[in-house]
């Protein structure tokens, strides 16, 4: 079996204060893109998971979500071994992992013929991860809590995102732990939402506005280049750049793939990665 095995991105992100357990609410819409990492899986006499991958900083130890979800789903007479081709950057705020255990899930569920609906693979993956339920429901959907609950909206009119890879990496904890030093964040930023139903039918030039990520200030604090680096995109483009998750990635939208390619075409140079992707492209059947 073959699976893609899609980046997102966080067209629009708040995040709350810390509660009691630690843990940051969110109220985030997040859309797939058209930048795939490749699972393939095969039967196993050998009960369990056992992944090999083709990037050396990848883990493919118990550490790795595609095992923990193999494990947590486990079928107890036979098992698989998986192959992950990367495609998504690390260190990105693109999911890849979330996504990798997520479709690791589905696949594995179709291979070994367990049966469990989307709820039930949705329960295992809140257990493992906050992204890893949006990806079970995507392409398009708003995410709330720690990203558990999930409600579907329509793709943005918006058809494309032009994505922005700086040669940095940023940390997630990291990030989080600056967002609290500058006591950034509010209950309110996470439980009154916009009105879904008239952004995701506005062109990209009238929805990048109202696009905000709560990350961006700690993670610039953090790494000014990165902020720089938007700045300067900006600039260059006369549109605005948004960043995704907790970074290091940045997009910008367009309405069709032309107005995409100009953009791009516009920011390419040696120090950067750029690719023009699809956004919430339909899910590939499993």
């Amino acid at each position: 079996m073959r699976i893609l095995s899609p980046a997102k991105i966080n067209l629009h992100l708040h995040i709350g204060p810390p509660g009691a357990d630690g843990f940051h609410p969110l109220l985030s819409w997040m859309c797939t893109v058209g930048l795939h990492d490749t699972i393939e899986m095969e039967n196993s006499r050998e009960p369990g998971v056992r992944l090999r991958c083709d990037h050396a900083d990848v883990p493919v130890d118990g550490s790795n979500l595609i095992v923990r979800a193999g494990e947590a789903i486990r079928h107890p007479q036979i098992g698989a071994d998986i192959t992950l081709q990367k495609k998504i950057p690390m260190g990105g705020g693109l999911g890849g992992g979330s996504s990798n255990a997520a479709f690791a899930l589905l696949g594995l569920n179709k291979l070994w013929e367990l049966h469990r609906s989307t709820d039930q693979l949705a329960e295992i993956g809140a257990q493992l991860g906050s992204d890893i339920v949006f990806f079970l429901h995507g392409p398009s959907s708003v995410c709330e809590g720690r990203g558990e609950r999930v409600m579907p909206i329509g793709r943005p009119k918006a058809k494309f995102a032009v994505l922005i890879f700086p040669k940095l990496s940023m940390s997630t904890p990291k990030v989080y732990k600056r967002f609290d030093e500058m006591k950034l964040g509010s209950h309110r930023a996470v439980e009154e939402h916009p009105d879904w139903r008239t952004w995701q039918w506005l062109p990209a030039a009238d929805l990048l506005p109202l696009l905000e990520n709560d990350l961006e200030a700690p993670a610039f604090s953090l790494c000014p280049e990165l902020g720089e680096l938007r700045q300067r995109i900006e600039s260059q483009i006369g549109q605005i750049v948004r960043m995704s998750g907790s970074g290091s990635t940045l997009f910008t939208l367009a309405d069709n793939s032309d107005a995409a390619e100009a953009v791009a075409a516009r920011i390419r140079r040696p120090e950067i990665g750029v690719q023009m992707c699809e956004l919430s492209p339909n899910p590939a059947e499993i």
